[in-house]
């Protein structure tokens, strides 16, 4: 009898073993232990400053407003904020490439004619990210063409056009302006203009187009108290791994900050770093506005705009674009430009190199009235010296000289005259006729 039931409890413990077996493995799959909670990892801040927009960044130095009668003409930052605040009102259409290029004489002839505006740009602009300043309605804005003048052209039927030049390759766009407000447009640039200074073309060669003001100029001499942002800042903000950077010194006015790839050297008597990343070298040649856009993210990545900067110059070959330090809309010059300037390589995907002051212009201290010469003074100087072929000026304007002076700790902004010429910036000395070049690299 008990033989008969054995195979059957045999299933019945079998079928069992297999149920145990499949609750068993589902316990395990769904089961979640009662973790204590974790706490978050602490991040380094690399906030360093603040942050600046493409506005804030590209701006003219100078600008010139040709009437029926007159030439006007500033460098004064609030003066030109009025142009470029009414501009931002405007929508750009019908934008095209011009057919021909444009050489220098033809540059000058359309310059020189009555009502136009001119606003000159330390660098070239790539016109894409200058969409984001002037309503230029078009999609496909061409990526490599840049710009460094722009020239608003009317006429007495309220028509507006809008050029986009570059006199160094000739290459002219342009477009057709619409206003909801012509009338009060036409005001702000033919009528309010006629209160800027007066300004006079100088230039003894048929392709030249220089104005500089007629009178003498007033500025402010400016003296700051030095205070500066610790290196360790930089550090923090540009290493992959801070907590591995070594830091060594070198002498008594250098030390390096480095780990197995990148390496920052820093001079603390200049208030000067330099930061090297090898392995984000990049050698084929960059898209114009997409190299601006990549350097202006890295910075703002970490706030690094301590002072007042502007774009000033940018190379698609060297994947290198520079930014000046800025007073009162005026560029600011010194013996070293590493001290005024900040200049970054940008490689795959990250910096690659960044030169730049860590300084920070404090408390302003003291500032003088000085008088600077007339501009077509200082030109009629530089025609008739020895020194230089006034040919090869391409442009005079306003600048501040900045000496520094280590014992007390202060930045003196010294205003002056400049030239361009070469692409270079120098300071004008009429007892040293051709001063120190100290433009671009």
């Amino acid at each position: 009898m008990g033989l008969k039931y054995i195979e059957p409890i045999k299933s019945i413990v079998l079928l069992l073993l297999v149920l145990l077996s499949i609750a068993f493995t589902f316990s395990i799959w769904t089961y979640t232990p009662n973790y204590d909670p974790i706490e978050p990892t602490a991040t380094v801040d690399t906030s360093i400053a603040k942050q600046l927009s493409i506005r804030e960044l590209v701006k003219p130095y100078k600008v010139l407003v040709h009437s029926e009668t007159a030439l006007k003409g500033s460098m004064e930052e609030k003066e030109i904020d009025v142009f470029l605040n009414e501009m931002a009102r405007w929508r750009v259409t019908e934008f095209t490439p011009s057919s021909q290029k444009m050489d220098q004489k033809k540059i000058k002839e359309f310059l020189n004619q009555p009502n136009r505006l001119t606003l000159y740009f330390q660098g070239t602009v790539p016109l894409p990210i200058y969409d984001t300043i002037l309503n230029i309605e078009r999609q496909d804005l061409p990526e490599e063409a840049t710009f460094d003048r722009l020239v608003v052209e009317w006429t007495a039927e309220n028509n507006f056009k809008v050029h986009f030049i570059n006199h160094l390759t000739g290459d002219h766009f342009l477009g057709k302006v619409i206003s909801e407000d012509y009338i009060r447009s036409f005001k702000v640039l033919a009528l309010d203009s006629k209160e800027l200074p007066d300004y006079e073309m100088v230039g003894i060669d048929e392709n030249q187009y220089i104005a500089v003001p007629s009178n003498p100029v007033m500025l402010k001499e400016k003296t700051f108290f030095q205070q500066e942002v610790s290196p360790t800042r930089f550090r923090n903000a540009l290493f992959n791994d801070p907590n591995a950077v070594r830091r060594s010194p070198v002498d008594s006015n250098h030390e390096e900050y480095g780990d197995n790839v990148a390496k920052m050297t820093v001079d603390t008597e200049k208030k000067t770093l330099n930061f090297v990343h090898p392995d984000a070298q990049y050698t084929e040649p960059a898209d114009p506005s997409e190299l601006f856009k990549d350097v202006l993210d890295s910075i703002n990545e970490h706030g690094g705009w301590t002072d007042a900067y502007r774009f000033s110059y940018i190379g698609i070959h060297s994947h290198y674009v520079k930014f000046q330090l800025f007073i009162d809309g005026l560029p600011v010059h010194s013996d070293s430009s590493e001290m005024t300037d900040m200049k970054v390589n940008y490689g795959v995907n990250r910096i690659e190199q960044y030169s730049r002051p860590y300084y920070t212009l404090d408390e302003l201290l003291t500032e003088d009235d000085v008088e600077l010469s007339s501009g077509t003074d200082v030109a009629q100087t530089m025609m008739h010296s020895n020194e230089l072929e006034f040919k090869n000026v391409d442009d005079i304007a306003l600048g501040y000289f900045m000496r520094h002076d280590t014992e007390r700790q202060l930045y003196i902004m010294e205003p002056e005259w400049f030239y361009l010429a070469k692409g270079k910036w120098n300071r004008f000395s009429p007892e040293q006729f051709g001063g120190e070049q100290i433009g671009l690299e």
